[in-house]
C-alpha cells in the first residue's frame, strides 16, 4: 500500500510544482496581452515603464551623430550660423530687405534658431521609422518613441546653438526684453508643432515612400513661408490672423520679440499658433496610433 501524504502538505504545495524535499519551485509568472479601448491616444502608463529605452534612444541619436567627427558638437552652432551670413550677404545687403530696424545678422539669427531645430527634427522624425525598421520589428516597446527621439534629441543642437545667439547679443548690445519669461512657452510650441507633424509625416513615409524623398522639398517651402529672411511686418493686416495658422511664424516672431525687443509680443500670431499645434499633434498621434499596427508589415 503507497504512503500516505498528510492533507497539510497537499494543500501548501503550489500547482504544478515539484515536490523537492520541503521546498516548492517558484510559480510561473502569467502575462496578460489586451486589445486597447477607447480614445486613448497615448498609454502614459507605458510611456513610464519605458522611460529608460528612450532616455538611451535619445543619448544614442546624440552620440551618433557626432562621433567620429572633428569640429563635434560646433556642428549645431556652425549650421545656423553659416546660414546666417549667407542670409545676409543675400538678403540684408544686395535684395535690402527690412528688418524691422534691427541688424540683420541678429534678426536672422535668432529665427534660425528656432528654424533650424524644426526642419532637422522634421526631417529625422519622418525618416525615423524608415531607419528604425531592424528595431521595432524585432522587439516590442512603444512605438511613439520612435519619431519622438529626433524631437527630443534636437533639443541639445538648439541649446548649443543658443549660446552663439547669447553671444552675438552682447556684441550688438542688445538687451532682452522683459517678454523673455515666454520663451519656455515658445520652446514649448515649437516642440509640439515639430512633434505633431514628426508623428503625420513619419506614419505616411513608412507606407508611402514618396514623402521620404519630397520631405526636403516641403521644408524649403516651409522656410521660406516662415519669417526667417523677412519680417512679419510685410503681411497685410487682414492676412496676419490668417497667416498665423503657420506655427512656426508666431514661434520666430515670438523669439525675435522676446530676445531683441524691437516690436511686441505677437500674441495673435502665437493665439492662432497655439491652435493650429495643438490640432496637428493630436491627430498626428492618432493617426500614428490607428496605423501603428501595420507598421511591421510594410516596412
Amino acid at each position: 500500500m503507497p504512503p500516505q501524504i498528510p492533507a497539510s502538505e497537499l494543500t501548501s504545495q503550489s500547482p504544478g510544482a515539484e515536490r523537492t524535499g520541503t521546498e516548492t519551485s517558484p510559480p510561473v509568472p502569467h502575462f496578460v496581452i489586451r486589445a486597447r479601448k477607447g480614445w486613448q491616444i497615448v498609454d502614459w502608463q507605458e510611456v513610464v515603464e519605458y522611460r529608460d529605452l528612450l532616455y538611451f534612444l535619445v543619448l544614442r541619436d546624440v552620440t551618433v551623430l557626432y562621433k567620429q567627427t572633428v569640429l563635434g558638437f560646433a556642428w549645431a552652432i556652425l549650421t545656423p550660423f553659416f546660414s546666417m551670413i549667407v542670409f545676409s550677404v543675400v538678403f540684408g545687403r544686395l535684395a535690402k530687405v527690412p528688418s524691422d530696424g534691427i541688424p540683420y545678422p541678429i534678426f536672422s539669427y535668432a529665427a534660425l534658431l528656432p528654424w533650424t531645430y524644426f526642419s532637422q527634427s522634421l526631417t529625422r522624425s519622418t525618416e525615423s521609422l524608415i531607419q528604425g525598421t531592424a528595431i521595432f520589428t524585432k522587439v516590442y516597446f512603444p512605438r511613439l518613441f520612435i519619431p519622438m527621439v529626433p524631437v527630443f534629441s534636437k533639443l541639445v543642437d538648439f541649446a548649443i546653438a543658443f549660446l552663439m545667439l547669447i553671444a552675438m547679443m552682447i556684441y550688438y548690445r542688445v538687451v532682452p526684453s522683459a517678454n523673455v519669461i515666454f520663451l519656455p512657452v515658445l520652446i514649448l510650441l515649437m516642440v509640439a508643432t515639430a512633434s505633431g507633424l514628426g508623428m503625420w509625416l513619419s506614419a505616411l513615409a513608412i507606407q508611402y515612400r514618396d514623402v521620404k524623398h519630397a520631405i526636403s522639398f516641403v521644408v524649403q517651402i516651409l522656410m521660406y513661408a516662415a519669417p526667417v529672411v523677412w519680417p512679419v511686418s510685410l503681411i497685410p493686416a487682414q492676412y496676419r490672423l490668417w497667416y498665423g495658422l503657420y506655427p512656426m511664424a508666431g514661434v520666430i516672431e515670438g523669439f525675435r520679440s522676446a530676445l531683441i525687443g524691437k516690436n511686441p509680443m505677437p500674441w495673435d500670431l502665437i493665439g492662432m499658433g497655439t491652435i493650429s499645434a495643438a490640432i496637428i499633434l493630436l491627430t498626428g498621434a492618432l493617426y500614428f496610433r490607428r496605423t501603428e499596427r501595420i507598421f511591421a508589415d510594410v516596412a
